[in-house]
């Protein structure tokens, strides 16, 4: 696609097949292949919205509880207009909502966190265009509940490793986030929002309510922090069944089994329960022994009548894994779709059985906007290299090998040279067999010793001729460590901060540029 049939910002769209950066399980999912389709209901075209805003039926009572409890989360918060309305429209059965979700990393983590909520926001945007007598509202479900510090605990800034250090234990939306002023000591171009958000706040899930509410709250963005009585309360009836009836364990050891046979990965592995107990600094897995209940790791035990009990009491004790958070996210929400990365909606794909179980609707899976940004100077790279934005997806190897063979006038290739070698040997070969036919083995081994060394003579040619060459395999390289930084993709491992400081309107070209609905990957620029 040429540069001037895009905006300013977006410099080119590529098909995902193109860019050697997804699984077989995700491209066969995104591209319909009839081997998959029994494991969703329906692709996410909006087209398909029609009929899953009509399989959505979503209770008032919880559309209430929904509405007060974010109000309540809200509280001493500065508001946008947008999210306000937005939350007060959740009462209505017209109402619906686009969700992603995301861990707590530290500084919002990779740039594929701003991606995401960028693809809610800009869907919901779509669908009221389309559906004019609809409201959808764009939500980021918060992982307050997950106990993996160490994935949340750095992020990368202008090729740093910035770390956390805290002892703190238990679900990390519990957190006290003061501890990570050091890091501020270090980094002191840092915006006010998230010296507000972690120096002020009590809480790592009300520091991230804060920046995401500064960056995205005129959106209309509504975040959701799910460790909270009143919600889990709507779950109670699943916490029962699962802890005491392991159906989901049954649903999604089936459907993982159909999903092996048919030729797929699966990344979700359930158990006899899929519940954490959750109290204070602990989150640990309640485990069945004898006849009794244990919280691993722990002194804490119940008998099945005083497990009963504690659900009734306190469901915001039980916290549900990666099996049944998905279920606990459309239960409590009027949701349509779930926005999400590769690896996510693939184990999406294993829990359809469980949804089905406990009769709620599944949602569509949207995969979330992916994006490389491309600065100035690479930019200018790309264009001396003479480099297509397809060609930087290639493996860099490959990539150099290609270019420098393009741009010399020299032969580096030895092939003509190796066949006039296989030739001469056959000739051999016909002397020397008649002769004595164990000379066969002898001929074979020197044929196979002379092509060898000519593959090392013109593997030093193309070695010899990259040294000439030299500035073009710099370029090279410097345009995929820029989009690939140690191999890995930009979006994966670069913060939004690289971006932002320099220029604060990254994210409205990201609003502006990034299509929810078109499922390419996005090339944008940047400025210096």
């Amino acid at each position: 696609m040429a540069v001037s049939e895009l905006s300013q910002v977006l410099l080119s769209k590529i098909p995902f097949n193109k860019t050697n950066s997804f699984s077989k399980s995700f491209l066969d999912y995104i591209e319909g292949k009839e081997a998959l389709t029994s494991f969703y209901n329906r692709l996410p075209s909006i087209e398909n919205f029609k009929l899953q805003i009509e399989e959505k039926h979503f209770s008032n009572e919880n559309r209430v509880v929904l509405s007060e409890v974010l109000k309540k989360q809200y509280d001493g918060f500065e508001l946008s207009q947008a999210t306000a309305q937005n939350i007060e429209l959740l009462k209505a059965g017209t109402t619906f909502t686009v969700t992603t979700g995301h861990q707590l990393n530290i500084f919002t983590g990779p740039l594929y966190f701003i991606y995401k909520i960028v693809t809610v926001i800009n869907a919901c945007k779509a669908l009221k265009k389309q559906y004019p007598t609809y409201d959808f509202a764009p939500v980021y479900w918060m992982a307050s509940e997950d106990h993996d510090f160490e994935e949340i605990s750095y992020f990368r800034f202008n090729g740093k490793k910035f770390s956390w250090k805290t002892d703190q234990t238990g679900a990390v939306g519990r957190f006290d986030p003061k501890s990570l002023k050091p890091i501020f000591d270090e980094i002191i171009s840092l915006p006010d929002f998230f010296k507000e958000a972690y120096l002020k706040r009590s809480t790592l899930a009300e520091a991230g309510r804060h920046y995401v509410n500064a960056l995205f709250g005129n959106e209309g963005l509504v975040v959701v922090d799910a460790d909270n009585a009143e919600l889990k309360n709507i779950l109670k009836p699943v916490m029962f069944d699962d802890i005491f009836k392991h159906s989901a364990n049954d649903c999604v050891t089936e459907t993982s089994a159909q999903l092996d046979k048919a030729g797929y990965k699966t990344q979700v592995f359930p158990r006899e329960i899929n519940f954490f107990y959750l109290k204070g600094n602990i989150r640990s897995r309640i485990v069945k022994e004898g006849g009794e209940f244990h919280v691993l790791d722990t002194d804490i035990q119940f008998t099945e009548s005083e497990l009963r009990a504690e659900i009734e009491k306190h469901p915001e004790r039980f916290s549900p894994n990666v099996v049944l958070r998905p279920l606990y996210q459309e239960m409590i929400l009027p949701n349509l779709a779930y926005v999400g990365g590769p690896s996510e909606l693939v184990y999406w794909l294993q829990l359809k059985e469980v949804f089905t179980h406990y009769e709620t609707p599944f949602p569509m899976l949207m995969p979330r906007n992916f994006a490389g940004v491309v600065t100035p100077n690479i930019q200018r790279k790309i264009e001396k290299s003479k480099l297509s934005f397809e060609d930087i997806f290639k493996p860099e190897e490959a990539l150099i090998q290609e270019k420098v063979k393009e741009n010399t006038t020299n032969q580096l290739s030895l092939n003509q040279e190796l066949e006039q070698l296989k030739s001469i040997f056959a000739e051999v070969l016909s002397v020397a067999k008649p002769i004595d036919i164990t000379l066969e083995k002898l001929v074979a081994a020197e044929q196979k010793r002379a092509e060898n060394s000519i593959q090392k003579i013109e593997k030093k040619l193309l070695k010899a001729e990259k040294r000439n060459q030299e500035v073009l395999v710099n370029r090279i390289s410097a345009i995929k460590e820029s989009l690939f930084p140690g191999g890995s993709p930009q979006e994966r491992k670069d913060n939004f901060l690289n971006f932002y400081l320099s220029d604060p309107a990254f994210i409205q070209n990201c609003l502006d540029s990034l299509d929810a609905f078109d499922y390419q990957f996005h090339l944008m620029a940047a400025h210096d």
